[in-house]
């Protein structure tokens, strides 16, 4: 705050002469007439020039020290609702182990008030010899080191002694130091509770997932009934076609042999021309190939069901080997029988590709990535899904690349996000690619979504060789 020259003249009270000048109120001495003869005008003015300047700078000084005072203020406020407001106990202590300050916590933990600890031994409030050893040492040392979680007992405000979590850091001054140890802690029956509580939703979290997974399984499975229903009707039909005709052909047999076992020797020429008339010899060139056709049914059949019963089933051991091109080919069957006619896979892999994980569920994400190439390519001409495959060192790399319109850069960024789905309502969970991904990264992979520059959407998934 600046005040002109004549106000500050006005303000200095008491401004007397000094001894043997001679001059008036308001005036400068005059010259000859004292000690200060011979001083002239000009270095009066300069004195009160200084005089001002110095009284300016003693109130910008006196504004600062009351900003700074304030400002001290709130911060001694601030840290004193800190420490009230902490549930964790803390104990300031000097480098020689004294309590120099407490927080609420630890007053209200042990039953006294901060006029009986201040001053203290801080190892007087542990309970056991071999606490109150514990604490002695951790001011021992000549430069004492951080603690951390060491649990000691402290006589609780009953008189029982209660385990309690601490850490203890030495407080250093602002020259480096040491000052003393500021020790925080907190009740290892909160400590328990709480890891008792973050264990339950952690197992919560993991049934949750299973079901998740499973209910994806399941509308999966919904949504492929009638492909598996095509599959089973192939070789059930074999084995039902095989059957009427073996049937036809035993009874010929029966026919032929009835009389070759009651005619005589002489008959030979009519037993002959009845082998010809009922085709026994027909008979026998088709009954091998009615059996081989009948057995490859059956195991197709088996296949099939063997098939549904790993992907359906929770699985419980997920680091067997198993060729992931088999699997690949299983779900392109199952996805194109139960989608469009017109739907064309193009499958370019090499015959092996083993890998160390789940099978089932390794089907459910390519499954998942089959089917939504097929929904995304419904409006195209003639839709189609590329699948290709690549060794780089020990990862397996499988592209799938598709000829739809792809996939816009709102719907990239939130395409693996739970829930999330571009299917009109009752057509898609939202559930499959989430789960997808986090399979993928369960077996030690990564699943990536991108668009190709020629158009369509193009998924790589990363998988790491099995070891041989």
């Amino acid at each position: 705050m600046k005040r002109s020259l004549a106000a500050h003249s006005a303000s200095i009270p008491d401004r007397r002469p000094l001894p043997g000048a001679v001059s008036a109120p308001g005036c400068l001495p005059e010259a000859g007439g004292s000690a200060f003869a011979g001083v002239d005008e000009a270095v009066w003015i300069e004195v009160i020039h200084k005089m001002d300047e110095v009284y300016n700078d003693l109130l910008q000084y006196e504004v600062v020290l009351e900003e700074k005072n304030a400002a001290l203020e709130d911060s001694q406020q601030f840290i004193e609702s800190v420490l009230a407001s902490m549930s964790d106990i803390l104990i300031v202590c000097n480098r020689h182990g004294a309590i120099d300050e407490v927080n609420d916590s630890l007053r209200r933990f042990i039953g006294q008030d901060e006029g009986e600890l201040r001053g203290r031994p801080v190892c007087e409030l542990f309970a056991d010899e071999a606490s109150r050893q514990r604490a002695r040492d951790f001011f021992s040392a000549a430069r004492p080191a951080t603690v951390q979680d060491c649990e000691l007992r402290i006589m609780g405000r009953d008189g029982s002694p209660l385990p309690v979590s601490l850490n203890c850091t030495p407080r250093l001054s602002g020259t480096g130091k040491l000052v003393g140890m500021v020790l925080t802690g907190r009740p290892v029956g909160e400590l328990r509770r709480a890891y008792h509580a973050l264990r339950q939703a952690h197992e919560d979290l993991k049934r949750t997932q299973q079901q998740l997974l499973q209910a994806e399984k399941m509308a999966s499975l919904g949504r492929l009934v009638a492909g598996v229903a095509h599959e089973l009707n192939n070789p059930i039909s074999f084995v039902l076609g095989n059957v009427l005709a073996i049937r036809r052909h035993t009874a010929r047999l029966q026919t032929y042999l009835e009389a070759v076992h009651s005619a005589p020797g002489e008959r030979t020429a009519e037993l002959e021309e009845l082998r010809q008339e009922l085709r026994i010899d027909r008979i026998l060139q088709d009954l091998n190939p009615l059996l081989d056709g009948m057995t490859e049914g059956a195991e197709r059949t088996r296949d099939i069901v063997d098939g549904l019963k790993r992907f359906s089933a929770i699985d419980r051991r997920a680091d067997q080997a198993f060729n992931l091109a088999a699997v690949v080919g299983r779900a392109v069957r199952w996805v194109a029988r139960s989608g469009r006619r017109d739907f064309s896979v193009e499958v370019d892999l090499p015959s092996e590709l083993p890998v160390i994980g789940s099978s089932g569920q390794m089907q459910q994400v390519l499954m998942n990535i089959v089917q939504n190439a097929c929904d995304a390519t419904a409006g195209c001409a003639a839709p189609t899904l590329e699948i290709s495959a690549e060794q780089c060192d020990a990862v397996i790399i499988l592209r799938f690349a598709d000829n739809g319109p792809g996939i816009t850069e709102a719907n990239l960024a939130r395409l693996f996000d739970p829930f999330f789905t571009t299917k009109p309502v009752g057509q898609g969970t939202g559930l499959g690619l989430s789960i997808s991904y986090g399979i993928v990264e369960r077996h030690g992979g990564r699943l990536e979504a991108a668009n190709r520059p020629q158009g369509g959407a193009l998924f790589t998934l990363s998988l790491p060789l099995a070891p041989r």
